[in-house]
Order: structure tokens, then sequence, then C-alpha cells
């Protein structure tokens, strides 16, 4: 069987899905479907990017998640795959969104407005310049957070990628004060991410408790697709646990490295990633080396 994976926020890249957009009608059709819904000039944001909007969280989101979502719908239109023999669907953060409504766990309407809302909301969750996130490289998720624990630091784990990449969130001053205890403690590199904040943390509370209560109007389906969430990385087919998880995401860790290991003790071995640029299968193979993984992303990877 075969597992589906979405890309998350930082996988964008001016022209993504044009090959796909221009060649594929069901692609065309899916961008304007996702731009009558949220009132967003996707396209030209994605194709043109005039007014440099690409790269702001209010739009990044949802136009990576239009992207993955076209490419996915041109690829089930083009190969011998279907959803009845795919098994497990999952993504990164903002790809998890994706994975439903691929999944037709939710109707693509109500996934294009939460992600709308969900962008504003996390540009908008703090002011800006004040907090941010870090990316740590060549330690694992639990060496990492001793090192928080043993210096007393205000900071916290957003993103466990893979065993020697971790993603961490706080204020600035106090990412810039942490920067030597990691170099001088095992991390190899120390990368500041390019985002409006400090995502996955107690920042996004207030924003979580907002996207929350729109979540909760949304109508969630069952059927045969399970689901790997990034709250707790364990398996659901629920559409209840589904949303309740999805309530919690935003404000909590994205346990990528574990989900991936649920995917291998699952007996799990085909994984293909559908969506801008190949981030997942690189974090993918760093995890673990018994998955056969196909990136998707141009029409020459069909």
């Amino acid at each position: 069987m075969t597992t589906i994976v979405f890309p998350g926020q930082g996988s964008q890249f001016l022209g993504m899905a044009k090959d796909f957009h221009d060649n594929f009608n069901i692609a065309k059709q899916s961008f304007e479907e996702i731009e009558d819904y949220t009132q967003i000039n996707i396209r030209k944001i994605i194709f043109n990017d005039i007014e440099n909007k690409l790269n702001l969280t209010q739009f990044t989101q949802i136009c990576i998640f239009a992207a993955s979502y076209s490419i996915f719908k041109s690829f089930l239109s083009k190969s011998d795959l279907n959803l009845k023999n795919i098994n497990l669907m999952m993504g990164h953060s903002l790809g998890e969104y994706t994975a439903l409504a691929c999944s037709n766990k939710i109707s693509l309407k109500e996934c294009s407005n939460i992600l709308k809302h969900r962008g504003e909301l996390m540009n908008n969750a703090i002011e800006p310049n004040v907090t941010g996130m870090v990316a740590l490289i060549g330690l694992s998720n639990d060496d990492i957070y001793q090192l928080i624990n043993k210096n007393e630091l205000d900071l916290e784990i957003a993103n466990d990628n893979s065993p020697i990449q971790i993603v961490i969130s706080g204020q600035k001053e106090e990412l810039q004060k942490s920067k030597d205890i990691f170099l001088n403690n095992g991390v190899k590199r120390f990368v500041d991410l390019n985002v409006s904040a400090a995502f996955h943390s107690k920042f996004m509370i207030k924003a979580q408790e907002k996207l929350s209560q729109e979540i909760e109007k949304c109508n969630f389906f069952d059927n045969e697709i399970q689901i790997i969430s990034n709250y707790d990385a364990k398996l659901y087919n629920d559409s209840l646990s589904i949303k309740k998880n999805l309530q919690k995401q935003m404000a909590n860790k994205v346990n990528w490295t574990k989900s991936i290991k649920k995917l291998e003790e699952l007996g799990e071995n085909k994984i293909i990633e559908i969506g801008p640029n190949k981030v997942l299968s690189g974090l993918i193979n760093r995890i673990s080396k018994n998955f056969d993984i196909i990136s998707i992303n141009t029409i020459s990877d069909l």
C-alpha cells in the first residue's frame, strides 16, 4: 500500500505547480475553485509575485496548499493510483490540512477557508520581529530538550524534523542568547528561519483558540484512509479524533520523526511526496532508510 505525504511552510517557490496548471485542466480547475472560496488571487502570487506576497505567512500557506492539491489531483488523473489503494496520508504542519482535503476527510471549500484564516492568525499572532524560529542541525529532539532544560532557556521545540534537525521557537533575544550554548554543545549549524513569529509554541495559543473555534464548525468525514497526526504521531481513522488533534496543532510540536517511525512500525514502505520541493523526502531519508520514496512536484516527475 502507498502513503502520501504533503509539505508545509518553507517548501514554497515562485512558479510552483505552474506546469501542472498549464497542462492539466483538473489542476487549473483546482486553483480556480480555491481562489473562488478564499477570494485570494493565488495564481498571481505564485506565478508572478510582483507584490512579494509568497513568503508572507498570510498567503504562503494557502498558496502551498493550492499547489499541492492541484498536483495531487493531476497525479490521480494520470496514474493507476486511486483513493482506494492509498492506505494512509499525512503532512507536515500545513501539510496535514492538505492530507485531510485530499483524502476527502474535509471539503475543499472548508479546508481552503480554514487555511486562509490560519495564515492570517499565525501572521498576526504576535508583534513582528519579537519572536522567531531557529533550525538546529546535528542533535536529536532529546538532546536539544536536555540542553534547554539544563541551561534554563525559555525556548520550545517546535518541529522534530529528523534525528539531526530540530526547530526551536521563542523570543528573538532568547534565541540569540542560546546560540553559543547550542554551538558549544554539539549543534553544527544554528540557522535563523525567515518566519514572522514563533510557530508551534505558546506564542500561538490565542491564535490556536480562535482557529479551533473555526475548525469546530467544520464537517469532517470518515473513510478508509488513515491519518497520522502531527500532534501525537498516532494513527487515526475516526473524524472526531482527527478534528480534535487538528485543533491542538498550531501551538504544539510537530512530531515528524515519531510520525515516520510510526509509519515504519506499521510496515509501510512506499511513500509519495506530493507538493513543491522535496523537503520531506530528505527528512524521511534521515529518519529511516526503509522507505521507497518518490517526490512529485513537476510534470517530469510523473
